[in-house]
């Protein structure tokens, strides 16, 4: 007994919530960077309607309907007139469609065609359009970038060319124009679209790009729907040539292209539902987009909220409150989201906002409890200046000029008692790279160094080390040793300027490129705290405040390193601090990876559905 057809609604309806979580990010997703995030299972939906159409499952057949045949029949004879009439030139034999050539059985009344038996032009064959020449631009001019990916098209971003009144005649579109992309890369070459538009300004088209007309609109969008289907693409992957760059669809291959042929009544009727199901698929989608930027904006004013209770305990502005309501309206925004936290932390993005927040939250001294038994700050302070003036003493690093005391204005927030503000000079030995010179060729001296690549947020790689010449004395002076913090001095990206990592000695004599500024703090273990407070929201922002940017490049030096001011916790508090502050980001990498591995299920259940409703056919 055969499977009854689908309804289309049903498609949507009772797989709502497959189509609409299963979400595939693409690109950055982090703040103020452009987010790409496509709808893979509303993308998975889209083809499975354009399959069900060309197959003859979207609407019923009707019995009565004149069988695609006579269609074909009707189109050759209006062919024959034209060539008759000296409009057309006769087109090129084409061997019969062979069974083989057949990817799937079609309804009754539907019948293979090939492209060229189906097309009409307005000259010999197809029409390519007009290439762009001369400085003018009086006419609007569509290119291949016009044609949407996923199908349409679009005019508001479009360009200019010159053309004369010859060229205006042949090359201007009209309302029904199919459109075909013959070159562009692997992904994108075969992009179509039927040209609909109420302009009255001549729009001439691209030489890439093929237009050929059809008996009526309505054929031009059933051809259209055909091309962008599953099984249209499969065919059109099969007369797709090129190289690394640039792939094409030859015109000769585009005119033997297999294509389905609907009886004439139904076109209309598939098409309509096309069209409604697709306008479906646009609210869905608009819905999803816009139920993740409301969530987003709810997990950033949740957490902005958790740090602005926390930088108002112990602030000047509080002192009237007793530290018990203090704490309280911490405690309480921190409730907020811990009760919620299983629907709060629900994308990559919203984790890697908790993760900066956890940081941040570390370095004001709000993660841990204080202890008042630590010995306080100043104290680590003092035994951190007693070592610097005994190496520099010692001839091991240079005096340098004292910096300015530090002002309130510097301060970016208010610290728990027992800490201390300091600038970075003060506790760490700062110094640049070395240079990538001719000179540096390896050779026979040869020691491996450290790129920016190599540095990324809070880890270093070594996989891909490349390798310098030193000369005597070299190894020592720049040689990393364990616990030096590594910041990234210029990048192209405000947001990846000054990331740094901490050196673990992954491998011996090791030195670092002039692009990295190594920062060797001078009491073993605070480079820990340290390494957290660069890489948090405060850190991030003095160094973006502190870069200049000469064309496009943020740049930082040795000498803008020195005065940052850090916040630094009594010695014993420290150790604590840092060991909440992996096991929390732990937790939010295990959150990251559940994550993965549920959008995974989901991507591939989208999937097993499209492919079970195809095998009904």
């Amino acid at each position: 007994m055969a499977a009854s057809k689908p309804s289309a609604e049903q498609l949507i309806t009772d797989n709502i919530d497959v189509w609409t979580s299963a979400i595939k990010k693409r690109g950055s997703q982090g703040r103020g960077s452009n987010k790409k995030i496509t709808l893979y299972g509303i993308k998975k939906l889209r083809e499975l309607i354009l399959e069900l159409a060309v197959r003859g499952l979207l609407v019923p057949q009707n019995p009565s309907d004149e069988s695609a045949s006579v269609l074909l029949e009707k189109i050759a004879a209006e062919k024959e007139q034209l060539i008759k009439d000296g409009k057309i030139k006769p087109p090129k034999l084409l061997p019969s469609i062979s069974y083989d050539e057949k990817p799937f059985e079609l309804p009754a009344g539907w019948t293979y065609a090939r492209f060229i038996d189906l097309a009409f032009s307005y000259r010999v064959g197809l029409d390519r359009g007009k290439s762009q020449q001369g400085t003018e631009k009086q006419f609007k001019y569509f290119k291949m970038n016009n044609i949407l990916n996923e199908g349409g098209l679009q005019l508001n971003d479009i360009t200019g060319v010159d053309a004369d009144r010859r060229e205006v005649k042949d090359y201007q579109l009209h309302n029904g124009d199919f459109l075909f992309n013959t070159r562009n890369s692997k992904e994108l070459v075969g992009k179509t679209c039927v040209f609909i538009s109420d302009d009255e300004q001549a729009i001439l088209y691209n030489n890439n790009i093929l237009r050929a007309n059809f008996l009526n609109i309505t054929l031009s969008q059933i051809i259209d729907i055909w091309m962008r289907s599953s099984s249209g693409q499969s065919l059109l992957d099969l007369i797709k040539s090129g190289t690394t760059n640039v792939w094409a669809i030859y015109q000769g291959k585009l005119e033997s292209l297999l294509c389905v042929l609907p009886p004439e009544s139904e076109q209309p009727r598939i098409v309509a539902k096309v069209n409604e199901l697709m306008a479906l698929c646009d609210q869905l989608e608009q819905q999803t987009e816009s139920s993740l930027t409301a969530h987003q904006t709810l997990v950033e004013t949740l957490l902005n909220t958790l740090l602005t209770a926390a930088q108002t305990t112990g602030t000047k502005e509080s002192n009237s409150q007793s530290n018990s309501d203090q704490e309280s309206s911490f405690d309480q925004a921190w409730n907020r989201i811990a009760q919620h936290f299983d629907v709060l932390f629900t994308t990559e993005h919203s984790i890697d906002q908790l993760k900066q927040t956890i940081l941040q939250l570390a370095v004001m001294g709000k993660l841990v409890p204080q202890d008042p038994n630590d010995e306080p700050a100043s104290v680590l302070l003092e035994k951190i200046a007693a070592e610097k003036e005994q190496l520099i003493k010692d001839k091991k690093i240079k005096k340098q000029k004292p910096l300015p005391p530090i002002s309130e204005d510097e301060k970016p927030f208010e610290l728990p008692q027992g800490w201390e503000w300091v600038r970075v000079d003060t506790v760490s030995s700062v110094t640049g790279g070395i240079q990538k010179q001719q000179k540096r060729r390896p050779i026979k001296n040869i020691f491996p160094y450290l790129r920016v690549a190599n540095v990324q947020r809070g880890k270093i790689s070594v996989d891909d080390l490349s390798l310098f010449e030193l000369f005597e004395g070299e190894l020592e002076r720049y040689k990393l040793a364990s616990g030096d913090i590594l910041i990234v001095e210029g990048n192209g990206s405000e947001d990846e300027i000054g990331r740094c990592a901490i050196w673990q000695g992954e491998i011996e004599n090791c030195v670092h490129q002039n692009h990295l500024i190594r920062l060797r703090i001078l009491n073993k273990g605070c480079e820990l705290f340290f390494e957290k407070f660069l890489n948090s929201p405060s850190g991030i922002l003095e160094m973006k405040k502190l870069a200049v940017t000469t064309s496009g490049l943020y740049n930082l030096s040795v000498g803008k390193i020195k005065p940052i001011v850090v916040p630094m916790p009594p010695e014993a508090e420290q150790p604590r601090i840092v060991r909440k502050v992996n096991k929390l980001i732990a937790l939010c990498e295990t959150l990251k990876k559940e994550l993965s591995e549920s959008q995974s299920t989901q991507l591939h259940l989208a999937d097993a559905i499209t492919e079970q409703e195809l095998r009904k056919t």
